[in-house]
């Protein structure tokens, strides 16, 4: 059987990748912290990297594992380098060690999101933040220490966890008005419609940098509605500017206004379609 290591394996995302492969391969599962089957696992630390790999001998190593908090990497970029670009960069030697492949997955906020047009694979990241910046150099590193790599770069991913649709839900429960930022714009994304790109693309030879969110796009106040709309949740939501919201949250990190990222690639080299972000949330909502 097919063996995945699979880090960062109790995020939403690692959770979506578990559920799609369901038992059709042998998951080596590591996160943070062990327990319930998942090994303990800092890939910070090449030596406990290179340990696993050599040990497990994986075909395939899928990278889940992140510092995701926008706000977070802004006060610490050191850590955030340490898990975005540092973790990365072992894998992809570990990976190279023993010829499996490796998807390592991304951000739109590798872009500035100053140019108001969707983005495609060729497109020079600039990111504005330290997110962006240590998630672009973990790119960097894939490309050059991995030899057999996919990047997926990602937007706007909600799953099983903590996101930004569980966040809208548990306000509506004690708030009649909510206030959300109406000209940032991106493509909301599911966890499993990502996981089905993972799974279609580790199938393959199609190797490189790969665009894949949801079609479509919208913004976070109109996303909020239509969240609110499928829910039935009578809560009104105040549209604000990007910077009303830095004034009433001075210390938020800076995020991109227009990351709409075009899966220009996928079309190109694939047969394959990511769902329209109204049908995923939809889908998502019924499903949770």
């Amino acid at each position: 059987m097919k063996k995945i290591l699979i880090t960062g394996c109790n995020g939403q995302l690692g959770r979506a990748i578990q559920k799609e492969y369901a038992n059709s391969v042998d998951f080596i599962k590591t996160d943070v912290t062990e327990g319930d089957g998942v090994r303990a696992l800092d890939i910070t630390r090449i030596d406990d990297v290179m340990e696993l790999v050599r040990s497990r001998k994986p075909d395939v190593i899928i990278n889940c594992a992140a510092a995701t908090n926008v706000d977070g990497c802004e006060k610490d970029e050191a850590f955030a380098f340490r898990l975005n670009a540092i973790g990365p960069r072992n894998l992809a030697i570990a990976s190279t060690e023993i010829n499996a492949k490796l998807i390592h997955v991304s951000t739109d906020y590798v872009f500035p999101g100053t140019l108001r047009r969707p983005l495609i694979e060729t497109e020079a990241p600039a990111p504005v933040s330290a997110y962006g910046r240590t998630k672009y150099q973990g790119e960097l590193f894939v490309k050059d220490f991995a030899r057999r790599w996919y990047i997926l770069r990602t937007a706007w991913l909600y799953g099983e966890g903590r996101n930004f649709v569980e966040t809208m839900l548990k306000l509506s429960e004690n708030h009649d008005t909510v206030t959300v930022v109406e000209d940032q714009f991106g493509s909301p994304t599911s966890a499993s419609e990502l996981a089905r790109m993972i799974h279609l693309f580790e199938l393959t030879d199609n190797f490189g940098l790969f665009h894949a969110t949801c079609e479509g796009s919208t913004n976070w106040a109109d996303f909020t509605e239509e969240i609110y709309r499928l829910a039935e949740k009578n809560v009104k939501v105040n549209h604000v500017s990007s910077e009303k919201y830095k004034e009433m949250n001075p210390d938020s990190a800076d995020r991109p206004k227009y990351s709409i990222l075009e899966n220009f690639m996928i079309k190109q080299t694939t047969d394959f379609m990511m769902a329209d972000w109204h049908d995923a949330i939809k889908k998502y909502l019924e499903e949770h």
